[in-house]
């Protein structure tokens, strides 16, 4: 009896033992795996996580036009640092212009529960003539920014600014920003002034911005769409030196709507009036994304996300514009668990103009006021993330080669 009762035992302390041993290796296991899953989705924002600091992968290699390969490093405190106080920088440098570029900055949290923090930052570095950025944007992270590759219009530009973020309600977000300027284009640019001409100037602008999403955080919906983001922007003369005086309102709602047949329609509007001495610098471009060489196959290169593949770098530009574009992406189709290609239908429409192009010296560009229209599609996802588009540009600006206006790329989509 007393053997049998040894045995029992024996068995049941081999049973726990196991039991134990196969517990922790599965809780070392779901451990390996929270931290690949998490590894993986700050690689997805572009972030390689250490202890305290998280590298930003947006610095680490680009190219462009002007700089040729521009490559560096840069990066944030993570809350492992502080929960409180967030310290962040780059630095980079251009091969082709032999500069190197900068920022340094650091943010501070006044009250957690409407998540609001202060920023002061100093950047030495390039602007794309003509683009605007959103205060309120979140930041946005592709593994490869295929519009950057074309772009050959920057101006210098050395900022000291102070921000302010505030979350006014779940579902609306605010921002301002008051910064002090030197810019300097990198081209040869002159704006007419009645003091005379200038080659490089000082700003001092105060930003407010606005981003709402109706449906988000409501009872019946949890849709982040639509968002809807408005931004005021004022230049001050001889506040810190200013030498031009101007504001600019800005507006953007982009909308997704996803069908119950999985296909998803994605409209986006974007709208801008600039008013007062306002240079080219600050102007509006409709993000064009295609290069100035005589062949199709010559101008073959990679679509943007939302840019017009057949619009010209520098063709354009305007003081009051919008645009309008609908993108209507197809269920992918199911050819095999690794293969599932996407089509996606696409159309966009511009409409501006521009006062006073006199002002504008050693620069020469056309008006939006005739309204211009490209439609196309892209078949995603062909192999690697990569597939081709094919846009058509026609309407008021038609071109008299049929080459001219037809833009035929690469697409890139890759998602981990």
């Amino acid at each position: 009896m007393f053997k049998n009762c040894i045995l029992i035992l024996f068995i049941f302390y081999a049973t726990i033992t196991r039991a134990q041993s196969v517990s922790e290796i599965s809780i070392e296991s779901e451990q390996d795996s929270i931290k690949k899953n998490a590894f993986v989705k700050g690689l997805g924002n572009g972030y390689i996580s250490t202890t305290y600091f998280n590298f930003d992968l947006r610095y680490l290699i680009k190219y462009n036009q002007y700089e040729g390969v521009r490559t560096g490093i840069g990066g944030i405190t993570n809350d492992a640092f502080s929960e409180k106080i967030r310290i962040n920088g780059y630095g980079v440098y251009g091969f082709r212009d032999h500069r190197f570029k900068y920022s340094a900055g650091g943010s501070f949290l006044l009250a957690e529960k409407s998540n609001t923090w202060v920023s002061l930052s100093y950047a030495d570095d390039l602007q794309e003539t003509g683009s605007t950025k959103f205060l309120t944007d979140k930041r946005f992270f592709q593994f490869f920014e295929p519009r950057l590759l074309n772009i050959d219009l920057f101006h210098k530009i050395k900022t000291i600014s102070v921000a302010l973020e505030h979350q006014i309600a779940p579902n609306v977000a605010a921002q301002s920003e008051f910064a002090v300027s030197s810019i300097e284009p990198t081209y040869s640019y002159g704006y007419l002034t009645d003091e005379g001409v200038l080659t490089s100037f000082d700003l001092s602008t105060a930003k407010f911005a606005l981003q709402w999403s109706p449906l988000k955080n409501l009872v019946y919906s949890k849709n982040e769409f639509p968002i809807i983001t408005l931004q005021y922007t004022k230049s001050f003369t001889d506040v810190f030196n200013s030498d031009l005086s101007f504001s600019k309102v800005d507006f953007r709602t982009i909308h997704k709507i996803a069908h119950k047949n999985n296909n998803i329609t994605e409209l986006i509007l974007v709208g801008g009036i600039a008013n007062g001495d306002t240079p080219l610098t600050h102007l509006y471009h409709a993000y064009p994304n295609n290069i100035t060489k005589e062949t199709i196959m010559q101008r073959f290169s990679v679509a943007g996300i939302n840019s017009f593949e057949t619009m010209f770098f520098n063709e354009f530009f305007s003081d009051k514009f919008t645009t309008f574009q609908l993108k209507h992406s197809i269920k992918p189709f199911h050819i095999s668990d690794r293969f599932k290609p996407q089509l996606v239908l696409i159309s966009r429409y511009a409409l501006g103009d521009v006062s006073h192009t006199e002002r504008h010296q050693n620069v020469t560009f056309g008006s939006l006021n005739k309204g211009y229209t490209e439609s196309g599609f892209e078949i995603n996802k062909l192999i690697f993330g990569f597939g081709l588009s094919f846009t058509y540009r026609y309407g008021a600006y038609h071109l008299p080669d049929f080459g001219d206006n037809v833009a035929f790329k690469f697409t890139f989509n890759l998602t981990l």
